[in-house]
């Protein structure tokens, strides 16, 4: 009796619940046209709408393709790139698959001591200090007490250190790091700057400390000021490698660190192990040297990587050039053979999209592994085409997905989607190069359905952070399909109309967060992210991103988040000039953005560029950006020259205008002037042809402003001559223009 109650009363629910589930989500076909018709307003409004862009939307569960626009155009999909190297390496060297790394002898040491010490490496793209520690640790409780020459052996992979189009980007930044067999913390160097005794040098320091390093210290600790204006180099010097310091820290500010690329990956391991064993208290009597590890060496230690879904999330979270061009060459050396090369790497990975992703060769173009540069072409449909056989695939599937990052969670989605429907449920690889943005993945809708998506953005107008916005739109109406609400009104909340000051309220939020910036303090970061977040005003928003920045430096999403924050038109830069006047401080933001600039960062140098038209008739503006351009020449002067060089031509006038008029008055060394020379010489004939350009036009300019100054100082019946510094024709190395 019982059970036929319990039937009945289950079926009376169903009865009564069903009209309610019904109500709560639209029909499949009605839900459908709405997520397209949210994804083409999102497309079809600027800067999208003047782009080229290639999106598909595909459903996990049914195969259908819910969505398409130009899903078969070749575009460059940036770091995209990277989901084709992971699927590869993951499938064919499975999730378990580890590095080795091994230290070796000519025979067991006596006495503690051996001859000789042989590192042989094969692509370990995580191998880091802390490692290090715990390998030469093992090593000492061996008994090693002395070694005798460092051998170290880098035949794993090939002496080509940069894949094809790391060329178009001559730049000591992290990402631009090299490989290797032998390699350590990604071929990186940590330098970290701290102020000491106003009108002293800064004190720098290196992370790892070896022997492998050359420091020039140019830096000079001052009084004030709020921001800092430095910039770091790091160059081959031999077999060692040279780092130089440039600029000013204020005593009001802490320690800041910049990541900078190495040259030579076996001799920065060889040199820093030397270090590292005489600090464990084991003596090195010889040198370190390249060389081949005998066949029959008798293994000392065998140090073991992570295993490779470990060293996935690493790569794709974080988005890393250098483990992603690692993996290639690992790729190669153990399918095709040592030495491992990029182009082996390239064919294993091929061969793999064409006989068992079903994407023939001849249908996309792959030249390296990370995506970098102006290299590799794929479709929107070819990326879905991978992401769904890889989610098919379940040994594999897993660690696959695993590895990207989430939104609004962790990796380089860490700041995007957060209060979207998309927060939490959509998993992707982002992709960003100079007019190119993408952002490709899995996320499980609202409604419970799961779809793998492409979206490529390529040769976009407007600032970078838009076409952000943008991408983060289309992912949001995905994720919002199957909701009550519908992908409509989900983009809506997220790309509605900025509020712009309605209460008065926006001055007195941004006198809060300048003074949160002003404190430096990382304790108030978890605040700040969630008012970044939630903020709706541009203006303000881009104060608040200043104060994440300006609370840890370091963090390179807090620096994104300030660069995509940040513009030049009316509704941030424009209301933030008529907010400083009015609270009597500096224009908020810009100082910050200035200090990306002067480290060399490209797109901070082209936003300050970019204010430079916006700032004619203000000339209290004009002097602040006449000022900031000259600090940004004297440290970063070659990718301000780039920087110029691909500018539009109206933020281009402009800023050269200002540029001369501050070298102006600058001393005739300036380093501004050598780079412009260096570059006049440059390979690529369009950089020489825009530096020989520039260089003449700046002289002029220059010379042009110092006449009436020449002319008011000469003697009364003295012949005006126009000094020889301010002549046209190009300087020599003894003389500069503005002497």
């Amino acid at each position: 009796m019982s059970n036929s109650l319990s039937r009945y009363a289950t079926a009376l629910a169903l009865c009564v619940l069903w009209p309610l589930c019904a109500m709560a989500a639209p029909p499949k076909s009605q839900d459908r046209e709405a997520l397209r018709k949210a994804l083409m307003e999102v497309l079809s409004k600027a800067p999208l709408s003047g782009s080229r862009s290639a999106v598909e939307v595909q459903s996990l569960d049914t195969g259908e393709v819910i969505f398409q626009q130009d899903s078969d155009e070749l575009l460059n999909p940036a770091s995209n790139v990277k989901l084709f190297t992971a699927a590869a390496a993951l499938s064919l060297l499975g999730s378990e698959f580890r590095f080795q790394t091994e230290f070796l002898t000519d025979a067991e040491p006596v006495d503690g001591k051996v001859k000789t010490l042989y590192v042989r490496g094969k692509g370990d793209p995580l191998l880091d200090t802390e490692r290090l520690y715990a390998i030469i640790s093992e090593l000492h409780h061996f008994g090693l007490r002395e070694v005798g020459n460092i051998v170290i052996d880098d035949s794993y992979f090939d002496t080509q250190r940069s894949p094809p189009g790391y060329e178009q980007d001559d730049s000591d930044r992290a990402y631009m790091a090299p490989t290797g067999a032998v390699s350590f913390n990604l071929n990186t160097v940590g330098v970290y700057l701290r102020p000491s005794e106003a009108g002293k040098k800064t004190d720098v320091e290196l992370e790892p400390a070896s022997d492998y390093f050359v420091v020039e210290n140019h830096s000079v600790t001052t009084q004030r000021g709020r921001y800092r204006r430095f910039a770091v180099s790091s160059k081959a010097y031999g077999a060692k490698q040279k780092i130089v310091v440039h600029g000013t820290l204020s005593t009001e500010k802490g320690a800041v660190s910049v990541w900078k690329k190495i040259d030579n990956p076996p001799m920065y391991f060889g040199d820093t192990l030397k270090t590292m064993l005489k600090q464990r208290g084991i003596k090195v009597r010889g040198r370190v040297k390249l060389g081949l590890a005998p066949k029959n060496a008798h293994a000392l230690y065998v140090h073991q990587s992570e295993t490779f879904d470990v060293v996935l999330k690493r790569m794709d979270k974080m988005s890393s050039n250098f483990i992603a061009e690692q993996l290639v060459k690992t790729l190669g050396a153990e399918l095709k053979g040592a030495p491992g090369t990029t182009e082996k790497g390239v064919e294993v990975i091929e061969e793999f999209l064409e006989s068992q992703v079903g994407i023939p060769r001849g249908t996309y173009v792959l030249k390296n592994g990370s995506g970098l540069n102006d290299t590799n072409r794929f479709s929107a449909r070819q990326i879905t085409k991978l992401l769904t056989y890889m989610y098919k695939h379940f040994p594999i599937a897993p660690e696959y997905l695993s590895s990207m990052g989430i939104a609004a969670k962790d990796g380089t989605l860490r700041y995007r989607f957060d209060g979207s429907e998309a927060a939490g449920r959509l998993r992707a690889k982002t992709g960003t190069l100079y007019n190119v943005c993408a952002l490709s993945g899995y996320v499980v809708s609202v409604g419970g359905e799961k779809f793998a998506f492409s979206m490529l953005i390529n040769d976009y107008p407007g600032s970078h952070g838009d076409v952000i916005r943008g991408l983060d739109a289309l992912g949001t109406a995905v994720a919002a399909s199957g909701s009550k609400q519908g992908p409509g009104v989900a983009v809506a909340k997220l790309t509605g109309p900025a509020q712009d000051d309605a209460n008065g309220q926006a001055e007195a939020r941004i006198k809060t967060y300048l003074a949160l910036a002003k404190q430096s303090d990382r304790r108030n970061l978890d605040f700040l992210r969630t008012a970044w977040r939630t903020e709706k005003d541009p203006a303000v928003r881009a104060v608040v991103a200043e104060a994440i920045y300006q609370s840890n430096p370091q963090d390179y999403f807090g620096a994104r988040a300030l660069l995509e924050s940040f513009a030049a038109g009316d509704q941030v830069y424009g209301r933030l000039r008529t907010f400083a006047k009015a609270l009597k401080v500096d224009v908020p933001a810009v100082g910050s953005v200035v200090e990306l600039a002067s480290q060399g960062n490209q797109e901070a140098i082209a936003r300050v560029l970019e204010l430079t038209p916006a700032a004619q008739g203000d000339e209290a503006a004009r002097t602040e950006l006449t000022r900031s351009l000259v600090e940004i020449a004297r440290t970063a002067p070659e990718e301000l020259v780039l920087a110029l060089k691909a500018a539009n031509v109206k933020a281009q006038s402009a800023a050269e205008a200002l540029l001369a008029h501050g070298l102006a008055d600058e001393a005739a060394n300036h380093p501004f002037w050598p780079s412009v020379k260096k570059l006049s010489g440059a390979a690529d004939r369009s950089t020489a042809t825009f530096a020989k350009a520039l260089e003449g036009k700046l002289s002029a300019e220059i010379a042009e402003a110092k006449l009436p100054k020449a002319v008011a100082a000469s003697p009364v019946g003295t012949p005006n001559v126009i000094p020889a510094s301010a002549k046209q024709p190009a300087p020599s190395d003894e003389v500069r223009p503005g002497g």
